[in-house]
């Protein structure tokens, strides 16, 4: 297990990597041309740095992002590093279940295979407010909106597994704050409700749905004997653009902090390691931190509230009218 120690010093856990450890650093030498990879919010923060490196070890990326003018200078960027590199930009906004919906369609109608998803876009520590759906913004955004990708994905990640031979993997970016959330963990009763909304709570209610998300679905495709892992990862405490509802905060804290905190690139490590390293073959189910397995807290370790957010989710989606 991965303590305090390794976080602070960057000692290697048994993965052979550590806190300190970067995502070329763990993806090194791995080739990854026959795979195609979806990340969300990839044109950004360790969403670009991980597309950067998948695109570094050849695979075809796809960033989905909401801002297509950032997806673009993402783009370029990893292309003027890599001329080589197969990256293409689509348009998907996570706080819309029409556009998610549209995001699944458009890419389906391209046949291309799929082999990773990374559901890493988020939303972190914003003031109270719904999506266009009438949904709490954080939870919208960083588990319903991938809940509802993954479910319209997942058959042609079943295909691409069973033509290929190779597994397919879906990672969810969750967080350590998934430990801080409200009382009863999910507040299946009154989700929208201002009353009662923190901000912490709220960002630490959608992090653990995405561990409960890929927990119920790494046990659903278990007993479908499907080929494809489902795990979740926190990727440590980094400044990125997600931060920006709580700056001054942030910047106060890593003056106390400060040997906590991670580059980018040592962000994105842990990401990228579930995606492509081939220790990691097979496993699933798990929650990663600094690229080792990691015991989450006991809401999120519980399968029966997995269970239940799971149909909850399901009936929030199937509430909100199609297009």
């Amino acid at each position: 297990m991965v303590g305090i120690f390794s976080l602070v010093t960057g000692r290697p856990g048994p993965s052979g990597f550590g806190s300190a450890s970067t995502a070329e650093q763990v993806t090194e030498g791995i080739d990854a041309s026959n795979l195609t990879c979806i990340i969300t919010g990839g044109a950004s923060g360790i969403g670009l740095e991980t597309a950067r490196v998948l695109a570094l070890r050849k695979a075809h990326v796809i960033i989905a992002a909401r801002n297509m003018e950032s997806a673009k200078e993402a783009k370029q960027l990893i292309l003027h590093q890599n001329e080589s590199a197969r990256v293409e930009i689509m348009k998907l906004d996570l706080t819309s279940v029409n556009s998610v919906r549209s995001f699944a369609e458009n890419f389906l109608a391209r046949d291309l295979p799929l082999n990773i998803l990374i559901n890493n876009a988020g939303v972190m520590f914003c003031p109270y407010q719904c999506s266009e759906d009438g949904i709490e913004m954080q939870f919208a955004t960083n588990h319903l909106g991938h809940f509802l990708l993954t479910n319209l994905l997942l058959e042609k990640m079943k295909q691409s597994a069973k033509a290929s031979g190779i597994e397919g993997r879906i990672i969810n970016l969750s967080s350590i704050a998934h430990t801080y959330t409200y009382e009863e963990g999910i507040r299946f009763d009154n989700l929208n409700d201002e009353a009662g909304y923190s901000d912490k709570r709220a960002y630490g209610q959608s992090k653990l749905a995405n561990i409960l998300h890929a927990n119920e679905l790494s046990r659903r495709l278990k007993e479908e004997g499907v080929n494809i892992t489902a795990n979740s990862v926190h990727p440590g405490v980094i400044m990125t653009p997600l931060m920006r509802h709580s700056t001054l905060l942030m910047n106060f804290l890593k003056m106390f902090t400060f040997f906590i905190w991670k580059s980018v690139p040592q962000g994105a490590a842990t990401t990228c390691y579930v995606a492509l390293h081939p220790s990691v073959k097979g496993v699933s189910g798990k929650y990663f931190l600094d690229c080792n397995e990691f015991q989450p807290s006991a809401f999120a370790s519980n399968e029966l509230l997995g269970r239940k957010l799971w149909d909850f989710s399901n009936k929030l989606i199937n509430s909100i009218s199609k297009p």
